[in-house]
């Protein structure tokens, strides 16, 4: 990047961003937001703050009486960060998740821009999604919008695995929902434990997108892979995708690779939803190309 490409000097009117997340000092939304707002010349400052569910609301309400003009919140608080806002837009709602509040006038109101950043992502890598099956791993907050958003991207069949533990529910609800509400999608969701693996192995068989959700694969847990002992599953005709892009190469994606198949990690993913989130916090839409250009090119 280049170095004449900084931040403008803040000053007494300068408007913070912040992201709420841990652990966060991987994140490269801060470096993301901040080029945009130079490029863009906009008197916007973006800062990584470590936060967990147990100072969430906390830190929640200091953003908002410190007049914010907004935040983005990732691991481990997307999903409980619904009860401390004011309104959350449907994106959110759906998706029982909000990676993006913005203050407006006082009021903490949630989006989800992940679902369309991973699918964008996807369209980017010339991956087709329609009529195919897919089969997606974890129930979390980044796992739900995903979810939601493949079933309105021309999927017909999605299956989802989750470990069976206190948070297999919530993948349970969002089978339903796609089954129920989102019936006139026309889409068959699916729900396994992870622990199955002869529903895994099948289930991947029958699958053009493997995707993972989960947090396996980024630091502490780089050495850990959603496939384990099942590499054998990979093919080469076989999509696989992670969340993860912090290492870039996850474990599982190495594993996609050796195999042959197509692997495609979460830096698009990341571009992407931040640029519909630097929309929502700015009015303006994020240098996208340049962006690319000087931070993404040679990483993605």
């Amino acid at each position: 990047m280049n170095n004449d490409k900084n931040l403008a000097k803040i000053n007494g009117k300068t408007k913070l961003v912040g992201l709420l997340a841990t652990p966060i000092g991987h994140s490269i939304s801060p470096e993301m937001h901040n080029l945009g707002y130079t490029i863009g010349g906009l008197n916007y400052a973006y800062l990584g703050f470590e936060v967990g569910t147990e100072n969430l609301k906390t830190a929640v309400e200091g953003m908002k009486a410190i007049e914010a003009a907004g935040f983005n919140v990732s691991m481990p608080n997307k999903m409980e960060v619904i009860q401390y806002l004011d309104e959350v837009d449907d994106s959110a709602k759906y998706a029982h998740a909000s990676n993006t509040v913005v203050n407006r006038d006082g009021k903490l109101i949630g989006y989800n821009t992940d679902g369309l950043g991973y699918v964008k992502n996807l369209e980017e890598h010339g991956v087709k999604l329609e009529g195919q099956k897919i089969t997606l791993v974890g129930s979390g907050g980044v796992a739900t919008p995903i979810a939601i958003q493949l079933v309105q991207s021309g999927i017909k069949e999605i299956s989802i695995f989750a470990r069976d533990d206190k948070f297999f529910p919530q993948a349970e609800e969002n089978v339903s929902y796609i089954n129920n509400e989102m019936a006139h999608f026309g889409v068959k969701a699916n729900i396994f434990p992870l622990e199955d693996k002869e529903a895994f192995r099948k289930e991947i068989a029958e699958s053009a997108v493997l995707a993972n959700a989960t947090s396996l694969g980024m630091k502490p847990l780089d050495e850990m892979s959603i496939l384990d002992d099942l590499t054998d599953v990979l093919r080469e005709d076989l999509v696989v995708t992670d969340v993860v892009y912090n290492p870039q190469k996850t474990k599982l994606l190495a594993q996609a690779e050796e195999a042959g198949a197509t692997a495609i990690n979460g830096l698009g993913m990341v571009l992407w939803q931040g640029a519909l989130a630097y929309k929502l916090f700015t009015g303006e839409d994020m240098a996208i190309e340049e962006i690319k250009k000087e931070l993404f090119d040679e990483i993605l």
